[in-house]
């Protein structure tokens, strides 16, 4: 494939949630005509199987707490290679719109007059718990629902969760497993101690891990399973509700040998 070198343009990219099969046709294009991708952690790495091999790829994720680049570095540099290379693609897990930062990249970059688009994805906030059959949404449990994080730009737990907490919705906390003491003391003090709770880390891929309890009983269940980050917090009737699915891994197997 012949790459365009000419108009600096940026395209934020949402990978999905994991599962590399779970990503748009569209997002797909995008990649295949990048000058250059920098992708985040999170992101499925088989999915840069979908670029030319002429292209660029720069890690600028964080794992660990390590940041390969603070996001200062990650927003000059998208200008400086859209006007080196042409066509950057920002691959970011999940939604870019969704504690993505990706409004905030193309609000930088906008001010050098370069072209920017966005290519939504399905976002890890309602497929994680969907790949365990928990609706979000169900009649007669739920009639909305709070997605959160767990922790904000200065590192202390969200005040929404105090509020999400004292409603009926279902609850999505990401990433919370930092402040999932303080999530239990919260639902504890709307005397919500036998509300249902899951912990689903590496949602959607073949490292998933899950674990079940209520209020009282989650923060065990998570030390007994030994979960840990990445992983999604559901707190709400919902999760009582999950309905039993065909592992997705399976059924490809299945049908491989068709």
């Amino acid at each position: 494939m012949e790459l365009n070198h000419k108009n600096p343009k940026l395209t934020v990219v949402g990978a999905g949630p994991g599962d590399p099969d779970l990503i748009t046709l569209k997002a797909i294009k995008a990649i295949e005509s990048a000058n250059v991708i920098l992708y985040d952690a999170l992101i499925n790495e088989a999915l840069l199987g979908y670029a030319s091999p002429e292209a660029e790829l720069i890690f600028v994720g964080k794992r660990k707490g390590c940041y390969a680049y603070q996001q200062e570095q990650i927003n000059e540099l998208i200008v400086s290679r859209a006007y080196s290379h042409g066509h950057v693609v920002r691959l970011k897990g999940g939604d870019p719109f969704i504690f993505g930062r990706g409004a905030e990249e193309i609000d930088y970059v906008r001010q050098f007059d370069i072209e920017t688009y966005v290519v939504p994805g399905i976002s890890s906030s309602f497929a994680v718990p969907a790949y365990q059959g928990i609706p979000l949404t169900k009649r007669g449990a739920s009639e909305s629902f709070w997605v959160i994080t767990g922790t904000t730009k200065s590192h202390q737990l969200s005040t929404d969760v105090i509020l999400a907490a004292q409603s009926t919705a279902t609850v999505v906390i990401l990433m919370g497993m930092g402040k999932l003491a303080e999530i239990v003391e919260v639902f504890k003090a709307q005397s919500k101690h036998n509300m249902a709770v899951a912990v689903i880390q590496n949602g959607t891929t073949e490292q998933e891990k899950v674990g079940f309890g209520t209020i009282d009983t989650i923060v065990n269940v998570v030390e007994k399973n030994q979960l840990s980050s990445p992983a999604i917090i559901v707190i709400g009737d919902v999760v009582k509700e999950r309905v039993v699915l065909t592992s997705v891994l399976t059924e490809v197997k299945e049908l491989k040998n068709i």
